[in-house]
């Protein structure tokens, strides 16, 4: 069981920075069980229209999403932060068991405990249909983003 995960609020320039890509390596993992463990145990999320409370129902929404979004690759941006709050902007590609490509871009307000551990997260995400022409995160899939992979905003996303 996770005691805490550095870096701890309060937040400045480096340690905004370095929580906010310790968020994108692990969801890129796509384990969920590992994903939950960056969270409180009583962690509360608003994920577009879900209401996600405690690891149990984090580790199950994520499985589910997981199976339904297939070589997910996400790339997340730090927007602003202060004290033990951080604001980032997102996206991130996958596919449908169809072949159907999409990317999906979004804004999340995150909330951390004295020990590191988020327990809040406010999602907004909208999906917007690509061709495979378009897709731009193509690393490969069996790990987190490559150091000297584009960031987002030299995509301009």
């Amino acid at each position: 069981m996770a005691t805490g995960k550095p870096p701890l609020p309060p937040f400045d320039d480096e340690t905004a920075v370095q929580k906010v890509r310790d968020a994108e390596d692990a969801w890129n993992t796509r384990d969920p069980g590992h994903v939950a463990l960056g969270y409180t145990e009583d962690s509360h999320w608003r994920n577009r229209s879900l209401f996600i409370d405690g690891r149990d129902e984090i580790v199950a929404f994520l499985t589910r999403k997981w199976q339904a979004e297939l070589e997910y690759r996400l790339i997340k941006e730090l927007w602003a932060y202060g004290g033990n709050r951080i604001a980032v902007r997102f996206a991130y590609e996958y596919h449908t068991a169809t072949g159907d490509w999409f990317r999906a871009y979004g804004n999340e307000n995150w909330e951390f405990a004295d020990d590191g551990l988020m327990r809040t997260r406010h999602a907004c995400i909208n999906d917007v249909p690509i061709t495979t022409s378009e897709r731009a995160f193509d690393w490969d899939r069996s790990g987190p983003r490559p150091s000297d992979f584009p960031s987002l905003s030299a995509f301009g996303f």
